[in-house]
């Protein structure tokens, strides 16, 4: 019997060595180890340094005077009116969200009395955030879009995770001028022009306020050209609006190229999102709303974008979206939102007015300064060079990205005077 379990073991041998290098491969040995995303990784340097006065101006979240996350008293007052709900449930939401929610979301982007509003033309979605957003909508086009030349113009730079969404989907990405590094501005006739030597009906991403990462937004007239060769090339507009209301406290104003955008019936759609002007960080509330040409056509693409999202997410996360629902529909909960906003967009800007005093009249530093004040939003790009970002990180403990991007909102009365004498630092030299 011994001899016959020794022979049977030597003829499976061979096959059971074979099965052994098939599940080998099977199990993924060879996917080669992505890098970590720089911004997280930047935050996490950050921590694990014990420097006291090490300053964090990487991540792209609002952080009080006292360099704390904030929690905005209206979604406090909302948050406690949804825990006393009762008749609140766990049910799954709509494939396509909360109704009240992606309704009143378009209201405040589009304006409440919109031809695209009152006419019924808003395809509105719920999505994962801002991220989910631009994916579904980089999804619905891949698919439906009636491509000329299948890919989307980004402008250089943008937000880097613009470049991984639409490949995703088989959409290849190009990009168009946008900042101009001698200026510290925009590039405009560059840009201009590669609207004009696009393919018509081209798909170019725009940021409809304070773009990210540069802070720089084209004026209000600037605009108006940019819609004159979009209407003439018969290009798509396809907005990403992370930061309306937080870029000047003022939610109409930030809606304006949007709103402009419709008026002058330029085809497009609108990626939404609510955690930075909400503070919603983790809860992850966004919404595309794609336009469509009538009611009729509206209904036939909220019915796709539903397919999509299925396949997708099934069902959207309620609660960041039952938050904002509340505050949207509520007039006094409104209000207070826009308070809450102003306080968050005023301290940015008012870390913008002194830095550019220190830099300008204290420290005198060598240079041009007033892109920071002249830049809006979250984000303001130096100017500084990679090797002065890098002395920056290195020998000041100032974390911020190699191209010398810096979060505004990581600057506070206890450490922009530090930032500024070691940026003066950097920029001669001497750091």
């Amino acid at each position: 019997m011994a001899r016959r379990l020794k022979q049977i073991a030597d003829h499976l041998q061979p096959n059971a060595s074979k099965m052994s290098t098939t599940v080998s491969a099977e199990r993924f040995e060879e996917v080669p180890l992505a890098p970590p995303d720089s911004i997280f990784k930047l935050t996490a340097a950050y921590k694990a340094d014990t420097h006291p006065d090490k300053i964090n101006l990487g991540v792209g979240a609002y952080r009080d005077d006292n360099g704390k996350p904030w929690v905005l008293p209206v979604v406090k007052k909302a948050t406690d009116i949804l825990l006393n709900d009762a008749t609140l449930d766990h049910e799954y939401l709509n494939i396509t969200g909360l109704p009240e929610y992606t309704a009143a979301a378009a209201r405040l982007i589009f304006g409440p009395d919109s031809p695209v509003i009152t006419e019924g033309r808003v395809a509105s979605v719920q999505t994962i955030s801002g991220t989910g957003a631009n994916h579904l909508g980089a999804l619905f086009l891949s698919k439906f879009y009636g491509w000329n030349d299948k890919r989307v113009y980004l402008s250089d730079p943008t937000w880097v995770n613009h470049h991984a969404i639409f490949p995703q989907v088989g959409v290849p990405v190009s990009t168009y001028p946008y900042y101009d590094p001698q200026t510290i501005g925009l590039a405009f006739p560059a840009f201009l022009d590669a609207l004009k030597n696009a393919a018509p009906r081209s798909v170019f991403l725009l940021h409809a306020c304070a773009h990210n990462p540069t802070g720089v937004d084209p004026t209000r007239e600037q605009w108006g050209a940019i819609a004159d060769v979009m209407l003439e090339k018969g290009h798509f507009a396809f907005f990403d609006s992370a930061y309306q209301g937080f870029a000047s406290g003022d939610l109409e104003n930030d809606a304006w190229a949007v709103r402009e955008f419709v008026r002058r019936n330029v085809p497009l759609l609108v990626c939404q999102s609510f955690a930075k002007n909400a503070g919603l960080y983790g809860e992850r509330v966004g919404a595309l709303h794609v336009v469509g040409a009538s009611k009729e056509a509206a209904a036939r693409i909220t019915s796709q974008l539903s397919v999509l999202a299925r396949a997708e997410i099934s069902n959207p996360p309620a609660h960041g979206a039952r938050l904002v629902s509340l505050i949207l529909n509520d007039p006094a909960l409104f209000a207070e939102w826009k308070r809450d906003i102003k306080t968050m967009a005023g301290r940015i800007i008012d870390m913008r007015k002194e830095l550019h005093r220190l830099l300008t009249e204290e420290l005198k530093t060598p240079g041009n300064w007033d892109h920071i004040v002249n830049q809006i939003g979250m984000f303001s790009f130096t100017g500084i060079n990679p090797t002065q970002s890098q002395a920056l990180v290195e020998k000041a403990h100032v974390y911020l990205t190699a191209n010398g991007r810096i979060s505004m909102a990581g600057l506070n009365s206890h450490n922009v005077r530090y930032f500024a004498t070691q940026l003066d630092k950097a920029v001669r030299g001497t750091l």
